[in-house]
């Protein structure tokens, strides 16, 4: 009986130490080990620091040449002061790393489709696809160009030296607790993360395209209604660079270039999307309009809301440099910013950097393709995906001379894409860490010419100020020289000649320097006037914060940095204003219930401002959500999805065009006009606002005795800022005002992610700036969103800006000397 008891408590024994020593997948969700995990000295509590935690005083950093300090401020923002390059980067990588180490794994992770090795075959889809895209490859021809000059290579290898010093100094309980979570290690940093990180922004960026949706459109409605409802310029004014009949030089001119439209049409559903919320403001003011006579620049990139937050602030000062703002976790320099005589930040350009090419390829096997007359071969990559827990999964995908198949008979053959060669700028070679170490360096324009001579993508807009009192914006990307449609619809990939022929010079880009007005600015709307000579094409343009932005620079005089905040804060809704009165003007208001009638009284007396309490800001919200399917329910045909016309074609219509055949519903007997779609997008957004009222009398004890409760702004959107590992205890909701289509650009998920505001004064640049969470990647710091109330209420935070460390005075919360190894 003894040897069958000890034999039980052993069994349970052994049962609890694999149990609790070991992760286990659970209803498709990793656990971590328990024991671990729970362990109050090495797992998960040590991660949640006390109010005043402060780093070491002193640090042993093998590398150094020299000693560095770094002075955190009440952010955590780190001011690093080095004596050369090499120790700067060194110790960028170093902080970086101890503030954003799993950010920072998990992004590049992401842009390398490797998430499998971590969470397991739940990513392999996803993995799969980032390979087909190219990320990989595309990241080793830049990785290449970085270290083929002498300062681009010093910085990714510095800088990755640092993270892997820091990576080298964890032990299990000092982890991020993700890693925790995922029972997961971080592994040594590569230059070639570097280079994946930027390719990752630029998929965010300049991926997006609709070929294939317009090549569908094309045969279905003809090129004359492509016209009517795809216009390649609206007609909106206020172009970032209006410079009519000014452009000087001599364009470079091709041949028109034939499409290739297949009789079937393309199922699109898989290609990656791109968010059309995805935006950014900037605009630079003359000391001609400001109280101090000196310039002043603003930016606000918009992009979706994560904790950790996208951007890192830091200051970086070394010999020839004393530069701060908002790095890129995973990459040296400072991406937006400002020194002692210039700022910049940026927006997305919006111009159209990927084609796609319909291939004729000899059989089935894809060995050979048609390609000026001859069969060629292809290229077969096979691709090992390593997946947790499983066999490595391989994947073979066929290249071509315009670039990868990236779906095919193995990969979502529901698609039918096997024909269809995906082209993207960005898998060019290219050196945009060369471009931002000249711009942190610059003094004057001149500097911010030759930096942005070294960019090529993402393509941006890059605005400019100095302290001399210049301001300018340049559209900088490597642009091809388009022929009239190419890049609207499929081309042919049976001939060279249809690819990319030429690239646009750099001093033919598109810039202004000091213009009349007084102001430069870009909110991501059609570039330049129409007598540009280069052919412009995009996704989209924007057409409505740009408008705003300009009409209120326009009317500026003597500005302070405090309009500058409340400009990138405008909550004042462009295409409400422009749209609505229409839109009731339609409405039979002798049919209403009280419901409906309730709505029509609150958006008649609505000020288009879309306040968080507004209310008539979520009627008209969900007014328009209806109107749109009702309109272009054509647009859906067999599962075929195609691109819908924009916003303001979309309204200009409706106004325009009233019995356009567009307007009349296809699943009715009825022949409408627009007024009749608007009649109805109007009863159905009132049912959604109701459904969504009820929803929240549920929520509310006692709700029967109350009436309806109201439906402000805030609530119905629900602006939600999302952990990277989507987690809901480790996300916020917030109650913020703001729209796509709006300078205050905060939609549900995407929002401004650094608001700054610079003001270059002789006597000293003076910077504010805020973004929505904090310094620290770690969910047990006060510093993971520290800064997100501020940015949520429009306030901001002026920033430390230091020219040596001594200068930090009472706004000091710890320093940290990093130490040469003694020889």
């Amino acid at each position: 009986m003894k040897v069958f008891k000890f034999t039980i408590s052993l069994i349970i024994t052994l049962g609890l130490i694999i149990l609790l020593n070991n992760s286990w997948i659970v209803s498709g969700n990793r656990i971590p080990p328990l024991g671990k995990f729970l362990d109050p000295f090495h797992g998960f509590w040590q991660n949640i620091e006390p109010g005043n935690y402060t780093g070491e005083e002193e640090l042993e950093i093998p590398g150094l040449r020299d000693q560095v300090t770094i002075v955190f401020d009440s952010l955590l923002i780190p001011h690093i002061f080095a004596h050369n390059d090499e120790d700067l980067y060194l110790a960028q990588g170093y902080v970086t790393a101890m503030h954003r180490l799993f950010q920072m794994e998990i992004q590049t992770h992401d842009a390398a489709g490797r998430i499998s090795e971590i969470v397991g075959d739940r990513a392999l889809d996803h993995d799969r696809s980032q390979r087909r895209l190219g990320m990989v490859s595309a990241a080793e021809k830049s990785l290449k160009a970085m270290m083929e000059n002498t300062t681009s290579r010093t910085m990714v290898e510095k800088y990755s030296e640092g993270i892997n010093l820091y990576i080298s100094s964890l032990s299990y309980n000092d982890l991020p607790l993700e890693y925790k979570l995922l029972d997961y290690e971080p592994e040594p940093w590569t230059p070639l993360k570097c280079a994946l990180l930027l390719k990752n922004m630029a998929k965010t960026l300049n991926m997006g395209d609709k070929d294939m949706q317009m090549t569908n459109a094309l045969n279905l409605f003809g090129p004359e209604m492509i016209d009517v409802l795809y216009p390649d310029f609206e007609g909106v004014s206020d172009p970032i660079v209006d410079r009519t009949n000014q452009w000087k030089f001599n364009a470079i001119i091709l041949d028109t270039v034939p499409m290739a439209v297949p009789d079937e049409l393309i199922n699109v559903k898989k290609l990656p999307p791109s968010d059309p919320t995805t935006g950014s403001n900037n605009w630079a003011v003359s000391g001609s309009k400001t109280a101090t006579g000196s310039p002043l620049l603003s930016g606000d990139p918009h992009l979706n809301l994560t904790l950790p937050s996208i951007w890192y602030a830091i200051q970086l000062h070394a010999p020839g440099v004393n530069t701060m703002g908002a790095s890129l976790p995973g990459s040296p320099g400072v991406i937006i910013g400002f020194n002692d005589s210039v700022a910049w930040s940026v927006t997305n350009a919006q111009r159209d950097l990927v084609d796609w090419f319909k291939i004729s390829f000899e059989n089935d096997t894809k060995e050979k393709y048609k390609l000026d007359g001859d069969w060629v071969n292809t290229n077969k990559v096979i691709e090992a995906i390593h997946v947790r827990d499983k066999e490595i999964f391989y994947d073979t995908v066929v290249h071509t001379h315009w670039g990868p198949i990236t779906y095919d008979e193995s990969f979502h053959a529901e698609n039918q894409l096997s024909q269809f060669a995906f082209r993207w700028m960005s898998h060019d070679a290219s050196n945009e860490v060369l471009t931002f170490y000249k711009l942190n360096r610059a003094k004057n324009h001149d500097d911010y010419t030759e930096a942005l001579n070294q960019y090529g993508t993402p393509a941006q807009n890059f605005v400019f100020a100095a302290v001399n009192g210049d301001i300018a914006m340049r559209i900088q990307g490597k642009y091809p020289v388009r022929r009239k449609n190419e890049g609207r619809f499929v081309l042919d990939g049976s001939k060279s000649s249809n690819g990319w022929q030429a690239f646009i010079p750099n001093d033919q880009n598109v810039m202004d320097k000091n213009p009349e007005r007084g102001f430069v600015s870009s909110a991501n709307q059609y570039p330049v006037d129409i007598t540009y000579p280069y052919y412009v094409t995009g996704r989209s343009f924007e057409a409505y914060r740009n408008r705003r932005i300009n009409t209120v620079l326009s009317a500026l005089s003597s500005a302070q940095p405090s309009d500058m905040m409340k400009l990138q804060n405008d909550n004042y809704n462009l295409k409400a204003e422009e749209s609505l009165p229409t839109f009731l003007s339609y409405l039979d208001s002798t049919k209403f219930s009280k419901q409906e009638s309730d709505a029509y009284v609150i958006l008649k007396s609505w000020d288009y401002f879309n306040n968080k309490d507004s209310e008539g800001a979520s009627y008209y919200e969900a007014w328009w959500d209806n109107l749109l399917p009702l309109i272009w329910d054509e647009m859906n045909t067999e599962g075929k999805v195609m691109t819908l016309p924009s916003t303001y074609n979309t309204i200009s219509l409706i106004k325009q065009k009233p019995d356009l055949t567009f307007f009349d519903i296809q699943s009715t007997s009825e022949k409408e006009t627009a007024k009749e779609v608007v009649r109805k997008a109007f009863l159905l957004g009132v049912e959604d606002i109701l459904r969504w009222k009820s929803g929240r009398m549920n929520s509310f004890p006692g709700a029967d005795l109350i009436d309806y409760p109201k439906v402000e702004w805030a609530d119905y959107k629900d602006s939600y800022i999302g952990h990277l590992l989507r987690l809901e205890p480790l996300s916020i909701h917030v109650k913020a005002g703001g729209n796509h289509d709006i300078v205050n650009a905060h939609s549900k998920t995407h929002g401004p992610s650094w608001r700054m505001v610079v003001s270059l004064e002789k006597s000293g640049v003076k910077t504010w700036a805020v973004y929505p969470g904090g310094q620290s990647g770690n969910p047990g710091s006060e510093h993971y969103n520290d800064q997100l109330n501020r940015w949520v209420e429009g306030k901001y935070f002026s920033l430390l800006f230091l020219q040596k460390p001594e200068d930090a005075g009472n706004k000091l919360f710890y320093s940290t000397h990093l130490n040469p190894e003694p020889k």
